[in-house]
C-alpha cells in the first residue's frame, strides 16, 4: 500500500477504456450520422455511459433530467439504465440538434422513455418540480453550469446524483488564456464547496463530477 496516487497516463486510460462496457452498433451508428450531419463530436465517452449507468442503477434512479442532448448519445446511455417506467428528460437548446436527437431516439430501443424539451435551460429548469429527480446529469453550455447546479440541487431528492461532465475543460483547464477554461474552474471550485454535495471528480472522458446529494 501506499499513499501516493499513481498519475493517470494516456496508457492508464486506454488500458481503463479496453476494460469497460463499449457502445454497441447503434451509437456508434449515432456518432457517425451526427458527424456527418457537422454536430460537433463532444458527446461523453464510453466509459463515462458506462460508469454514469452503473451510478444510476445504485441509487435505482427512475427519474433522470439531461441539461444538454447535443445528438442523443448520453441520454440513450442514461435510459438503458432505468426500468421500463423509468424517464429521461433531456433539454436541448439547439433546434437543429434537437431534430437530430429526436429522429435518433426514436429508432433506438428506449424511445419510450426518453422526453426532449426544446428550448433553454434556464427557462425549462424552474417548471420541473422539487424532488422530481433522482439524477442531474450536467453538460450544457459551460458558462450556465452554476445556475444549472443551483435548479439542480433543488430538483434531485436527497440521495440523488448530480452529475457534470468536461470538469478538465476539454484539456484546457489549466491554461489562463482559455475563457471557457475559467468557467470551468469556477464550477469546479463551486462543486467543491457544495455542502449538501458529497462529491469528487472521476479522471474519465473529460473529467465527471459525481455528486451525492447528502441534505
Amino acid at each position: 500500500m501506499s499513499e501516493a496516487s499513481t498519475p493517470v497516463t494516456a496508457e492508464h486510460f486506454s488500458y481503463l477504456a479496453e476494460r469497460t462496457t463499449q457502445e454497441d452498433t447503434f451509437l456508434q451508428a449515432l456518432k457517425s450520422d451526427a458527424r456527418l450531419q457537422g454536430i460537433p463530436p463532444i458527446w461523453i465517452s464510453p466509459e463515462q455511459g458506462s460508469f454514469i449507468q452503473i451510478l444510476l442503477m445504485s441509487v435505482g434512479a427512475k427519474e433522470v433530467v439531461e441539461i444538454g442532448t447535443l445528438a442523443g448519445y448520453s441520454a440513450v446511455w442514461m435510459a438503458r439504465a432505468l426500468p421500463p417506467d423509468g424517464r429521461v428528460r433531456t433539454i436541448e437548446a439547439s433546434p437543429r440538434y434537437a431534430a437530430f436527437a429526436e429522429k435518433k431516439i426514436s429508432q433506438s430501443d428506449v424511445s419510450r422513455k426518453i422526453e426532449i424539451h426544446r428550448g433553454k435551460a434556464a427557462e425549462i429548469l424552474p417548471a420541473f418540480r422539487d424532488d422530481s429527480a433522482d439524477a442531474v446529469f450536467i453538460d450544457a453550455d459551460k458558462d450556465g453550469y452554476p445556475a444549472y447546479l443551483k435548479e439542480s440541487m433543488r430538483i434531485v431528492r436527497r440521495g440523488g446524483l448530480i452529475l457534470a461532465d468536461n470538469a478538465f475543460g476539454f484539456g484546457h483547464l489549466f491554461d489562463p488564456s482559455d475563457p471557457g477554461a475559467e468557467s470551468i474552474r469556477t464550477f469546479n471550485e463551486i462543486m467543491a464547496r457544495e455542502k449538501s454535495l458529497r462529491s469528487i471528480i472521476v479522471p474519465i472522458g473529460d473529467g465527471l463530477w459525481f455528486g451525492l446529494k447528502i441534505d
